[in-house]
């Protein structure tokens, strides 16, 4: 399969990449210097030329505390741009895959959310990232729209990414202990995003790695756990005590009712994907 990847400098694009070119795909990834998918004429331009089968969108604006000042910026990547990236898939025939993300729901409910369950995004970034689905589906009915949350893989510059090389350095860690999400691997999701380009359904799908799900101070033990550290340079805070710019939902655990309709198997456990990602 011909395969165009947005955002290629990302933890998930360049697994995704990896990823495909490992089973055959001829892959050409796109980075933000190479593509701005808030330039509509941008992205119906190189689109038109590279006339790719499937279009797997890895760019995004994710810096949801930035987001509450830098609307206009996140806005235009997690919403226009993957409106822009949706119409030009469709105008040429490819099959458009975007990611989404679980902070569309507000974290009030106890269990996991499914694809059933209504948005209610409390920041800017998940306003505009609800905005983005909206908008796909409008532009092409045909889009594929993964939720996931929790991303971590080689290369990620985000703390569940780097607890490891924290804990190894014996540097103290704070995490938080009353806020509760399903881990995601990268490199698992990437495998994912491009089945789901395969299979060529339209609709919603949560994707994370299986499991109950867990906290960030509950992933730092099990980091420590898997590699021997010391737990004690783990300190559990309240996510109140932070006092970040942005809303996040208190709970924002998914699971899928739609991929066992489809035959695709869960994801491995959190655990046994991040032992993978922390001894690979």
């Amino acid at each position: 399969m011909k395969v165009l990847i947005t955002g290629a400098n990302g933890m998930v694009a360049r697994a995704a990449v990896a990823y495909c070119r490992s089973i055959g795909d001829d892959v050409i990834a796109c980075a933000r210097q190479e593509l701005d998918i808030s330039d509509a004429a941008a992205v119906e331009k190189i689109i038109s030329q590279i006339k790719p089968e499937a279009v797997i969108n890895c760019a995004a604006y994710t810096d949801v505390d930035g987001s509450e000042t830098n609307v206009e910026l996140c806005y235009a990547a997690n919403a226009y741009g993957v409106e822009n990236l949706a119409r030009a898939s469709k105008n040429f025939g490819a099959v458009f895959v975007t990611i989404s993300t679980d902070y569309v729901f507000d974290g009030e409910k106890s269990g996991f959310y499914t694809e059933e369950d209504a948005p209610n995004p409390l920041g800017v970034y998940g306003k505009a990232k609800l905005e983005g689905e909206f908008r796909a589906r409008e532009a092409n009915p045909d889009s594929v729209i993964v939720r996931s949350g929790w991303i971590y893989g080689h290369g990620g510059t985000n703390f569940l990414s780097k607890i490891h090389l924290l804990l190894a350095e014996r540097n103290p860690i704070k995490a938080i202990s009353d806020s509760y999400g399903t881990p995601t691997f990268a490199g698992d999701l990437a495998k994912r995003l491009r089945e789901l380009a395969g299979l060529k359904r339209p609709g919603i799908y949560h994707v994370t790695n299986a499991g109950d799900g867990t906290s960030y101070a509950g992933f730092a033990r099990k980091v420590a756990e898997i590699k021997g550290y010391d737990p004690a340079l783990i300190e559990d805070v309240s996510v109140d005590a932070l006092k970040r710019p942005a809303p996040r939902p208190r709970s924002s655990k998914l699971t899928s009712v739609v991929l066992p309709e489809i035959k695709l198997a869960p994801l491995p456990r959190w655990e046994e994907a991040l032992e993978m990602f922390l001894n690979g």
